[in-house]
């Protein structure tokens, strides 16, 4: 996807001058890099917003149409407001055909619910990562890396060696360097369930035959109760032999 950008030179300088631009709808930013010097510049924060919001915008080559010259910009840094949806700065930098680049990539990740760990032993695909560091020619950026998690079990991980880039894409990583990109794992709570149920000793758990016996001091009277409940009734016959008289 191709993506434009107007900007025009920025004459005045400072705090001062930056935080009116940014009142009247403005961004200010530089342009910087190839054979030229750095530029400070100015854009429309309208149209540079909706362009930030997406994804793609991050990683492309854009075209900067500065002064109705036209070139190659990579977009290097966005400074935004502390708590506002406002821009507050942006860097550019020149790209030039023969001259490889450095960029961070987006990854996306696919067939994670059709992998054995996720469709077959309960787990859940963990993303450890969510770019990549990779260096390219300008015309073999890619907007996308796509990760393929179909083949991970529970316990297993997939690294960053492991993933299938584009042509004329390299990793931008040391040779001993091999991150994890993504994992399955079991969830938090269906472990603590299980390590709960096996903590429970068997004798534990009440059976038909507990339940029905009572403890001792507990339930039925003991011998003696039983005498000196059977007295009571006696008395009372007593009684009543004497009204008849």
């Amino acid at each position: 996807m191709k993506f434009e950008i107007s900007a025009s030179k920025r004459e005045s300088y400072g705090t001062g001058a930056s935080r009116r631009l940014r009142r009247m709808g403005k961004v200010p930013g530089i342009l910087y890099g190839g054979s030229e010097g750095p530029v400070n510049i100015v854009l429309d924060h309208q149209d540079l917003f909706q362009n930030l919001r997406n994804e793609k915008f991050h990683a492309s080559i854009l075209t900067l149409k500065l002064d109705e010259a036209s070139q190659q910009v990579l977009l290097r840094a966005v400074n935004m407001h502390p708590f506002k949806l406002l821009v507050q700065h942006i860097d550019l930098q020149r790209v030039s055909k023969d001259k490889k680049i450095h960029m961070k990539v987006p990854l996306h990740f696919v067939n994670a619910q059709n992998s054995p760990g996720v469709k077959e032993q309960g787990g859940i695909a963990s993303h450890v990562l969510n770019e990549l560091d990779i260096t390219c020619f300008p015309d073999d950026l890619p907007e996308y890396i796509e990760v393929d998690l179909s083949g991970l079990t529970v316990g297993h991980s997939l690294h960053v060696r492991e993933l299938a880039l584009p042509k004329g894409v390299e990793l931008a990583i040391h040779k001993n360097e091999n991150p994890v990109v993504a994992t399955v794992v079991i969830p938090t709570l269906v472990v603590e369930e299980e390590e709960a149920v096996a903590a429970i000793a068997p004798a534990d758990v009440p059976t038909t035959e507990q339940t029905a016996a009572p403890k001792e001091g507990e339930g039925a009277p003991a011998e003696g109760e039983k005498g000196k409940g059977a007295e009571k009734p006696a008395a009372a016959d007593k009684g009543e032999k004497k009204e008849k008289k």
